[in-house]
C-alpha cells in the first residue's frame, strides 16, 4: 500500500528569467529616459527599487507591484508633464476664469465683489487652516489605502478601481492641455500676466505649515508638474472615485468618513486658494464621466472588458 509523504513538495516561486530581464530593462529604460526629459530626482530611484523589491520579494507582493503598476503609470505621466508644459500648446486662462467664477460665485455687491477665495483669503480661520490641511493632505494617501485595501479583499475590484482611477487622470491630463488655467493664488500673487515657469505655492495652506512650524506642504508644491493645470480640480475628482467605489463594495459605516473626506477635500481647494469652485465642479465632472466610460465598457464586455479581465486572473 502507497502511502502518502509527510513533506509536501515546495512550490517553485522563484523569478523566470525572461521576466529579470525584462524588468531589467524596463527600469533602465524609464530611468534613461527620465533623465532625458526632466533630469535626475531620487523618486525615480525610489520607485524602481520599491517596484524590484516587492517583485522579488514573496508571491503574494509580486501580484502586488504588478497590481500597482496601474498608479506607476499615473505617476510617471503626471511626472513627464513636466517636459511638455501645457502653456506650450494652448493659451492660459487667467483673467476669464477669474471673472467666470466671480460672476457665478462672487460675494458681495457689485462695487465690492470678491471670489470664494479672496473671501476666504481674508476670513481664513484657524481651525479651518488646521482642517483644510488635513484634508488636503488626504487626497493621495486615501485613495491608495483604499487601492490596498481593496487588492486584499476584492481583487476585481480592486482594479476597476485602479483602472477608474487612471482613467480618470487621463481625462484630466488631456483637460490640461486644451485648457491650461492658472490657480486662484496665482492671481493674488500675479495678477493676469502670463508668467512661463512659475513655481509652484503653497497659497493658504502656508498657514497650516506655519501652525505646526513645518515644511510639509512647501516641500509637496516645489514637485509640482505645472501650475497652470488647475482646470479640472483632479483633488477633487480622487475622492469620488473612491466614495463610488467604497459602495460598491458595502463598507457601510466607511463610506460616511470617505463622503466627510470628499467634501472636506473640496471645501479646502477653494478656501486655501488652490482651485475655483468651477475647477472643483469640472473635478467633479471629470471624476463622473471617468466612472461612467469605465463602467459601459465594463458592461459591454469587448475587447477592453477581456483585457481586464486578463489582468485580474494575472493577480489573483
Amino acid at each position: 500500500m502507497r502511502t502518502t509523504s509527510t513533506v509536501e513538495t515546495k512550490k517553485d516561486t522563484s523569478v523566470p528569467l525572461k521576466a529579470t530581464l525584462w524588468i531589467t530593462a524596463i527600469s533602465l529604460a524609464y530611468l534613461l529616459l527620465s533623465y532625458v526629459l526632466i533630469g535626475f530626482k531620487t523618486d525615480q530611484l525610489l520607485l524602481v527599487a520599491l517596484f524590484t523589491s516587492l517583485y522579488y520579494l514573496s508571491p503574494v507582493t509580486r501580484k502586488f507591484a504588478v497590481g500597482f503598476t496601474i498608479f506607476m503609470v499615473f505617476w510617471v505621466l503626471y511626472d513627464y508633464m513636466k517636459a511638455f508644459p501645457n502653456y506650450w500648446f494652448n493659451q492660459v486662462h487667467i483673467q476669464d476664469l477669474y471673472e467666470a467664477e466671480k460672476a457665478f460665485f462672487g460675494i458681495g455687491s457689485e462695487g465690492v465683489r470678491l471670489t470664494p477665495n479672496e473671501y476666504w483669503a481674508q476670513h481664513h480661520h484657524t481651525v479651518l487652516d488646521v482642517l483644510s490641511g488635513v484634508f488636503y493632505l488626504c487626497w493621495v494617501p486615501v485613495p491608495m489605502g483604499f487601492a490596498a485595501f481593496l487588492f486584499f479583499r476584492d481583487r476585481t475590484q480592486f482594479t476597476y478601481f485602479s483602472l477608474t482611477f487612471l482613467l480618470v487622470n487621463l481625462l484630466g491630463f488631456v483637460a490640461y492641455y486644451l485648457y491650461p488655467a492658472a490657480p486662484p493664488w496665482y492671481v493674488q500673487l500675479h495678477g493676469f500676466e502670463f508668467i512661463a515657469k512659475t513655481p509652484g505655492n503653497m497659497a493658504g495652506l502656508a498657514r497650516f505649515d506655519a501652525f505646526f512650524g513645518i515644511d510639509l506642504f512647501r516641500g509637496m508644491y516645489a514637485k509640482g508638474s505645472n501650475v497652470f493645470a488647475a482646470m479640472p480640480s483632479l483633488h477633487s475628482a480622487y475622492p469620488l472615485i473612491v466614495v463610488f467605489y467604497g459602495i460598491k463594495t458595502r463598507l457601510k459605516s466607511v463610506n460616511l468618513i470617505f463622503a466627510t473626506i470628499m467634501v472636506g477635500i473640496w471645501f479646502a481647494a477653494v478656501y486655501t486658494s488652490h482651485h475655483y469652485i468651477l475647477d472643483v465642479l469640472f473635478g467633479i465632472l471629470c471624476s463622473c464621466l471617468g466612472i461612467f466610460l469605465f463602467q459601459f465598457l465594463m458592461a459591454r464586455k469587448g475587447p477592453t472588458y477581456r483585457a481586464v479581465q486578463r489582468f485580474i486572473r494575472a493577480i489573483e
